[in-house]
């Protein structure tokens, strides 16, 4: 993987230290994280990106624990950071680092055993992945799973640019019935925020 890949990985709380650069699998099996994943807020036509939240309910948070910022503020954000940046499954509209290899095509796996009739009848519609692949029958690796949609996000050991790798969205209710491409892999890291950006956004907006 482009090494700034790996230093963004680093900047979101990612342990990089194992990563070997033998193979895209083994690098990306070897990234763990302890904590969740959060993209940044973008323009939508309900409201702008300024308007948003950056972390589902982090508003209401903040108005519980007022007295705390007129007491501490520095307290307050440390208590952000514990609330929000912790492995956990409450919905905060978070995303979770599970990279594991997905193999429907590979005989004598067990994603061959439970999948593969899935992927060979007209149900499944690869068309975006072989645009960027030329395979039809590629090995995946699930990289990001979340609560919205699409909730699963994959990339191809086919691809052709394996230091920086497209992305493929699908969700559990259209599962590679419906395939987005997401963009490469730089590109969706980039999109999440660090601790310390969404602790200057939330700043910005209380401290005025």
């Amino acid at each position: 993987m482009k090494k700034e890949i790996l230093e963004q990985i680093k900047k979101l709380g990612g342990n990089i230290d194992n990563v070997k650069g033998n193979s895209l699998l083994e690098d990306l099996q070897s990234i763990t994280f302890d904590t969740v994943l959060y993209q940044r807020p973008e323009d939508a036509p309900w409201a702008s990106a300024e308007e948003q939240e950056p972390i589902y309910g982090i508003g209401d948070f903040i108005n519980e624990n007022e007295a705390l910022f007129k007491e501490n503020k520095e307290a307050l954000y440390e208590k952000i950071i514990q609330k929000y940046f912790r492995q956990t499954t409450e919905g905060f509209g978070q995303m979770f680092w599970e990279v594991s290899p997905f193999t429907p095509f590979k005989q004598g796996t067990s994603d061959f055993d439970e999948w593969n009739s899935d992927f060979t009848d007209e149900s499944t519609d690869l068309t975006e992945i072989i645009k960027v692949t030329n395979d039809p029958i590629p090995d995946f690796i699930l990289l990001v799973t979340s609560y919205s949609f699409p909730d699963n996000f994959y990339i191809t050991l086919s691809d052709p640019n394996p230091e920086n790798p497209t992305l493929f969205g699908t969700d559990h209710e259209v599962f590679f019935r419906e395939v987005t491409n997401e963009g490469n892999l730089e590109d969706f890291m980039n999109s999440f925020m660090t601790k310390e950006e969404v602790l200057e956004i939330v700043k910005k907006r209380i401290e005025g």
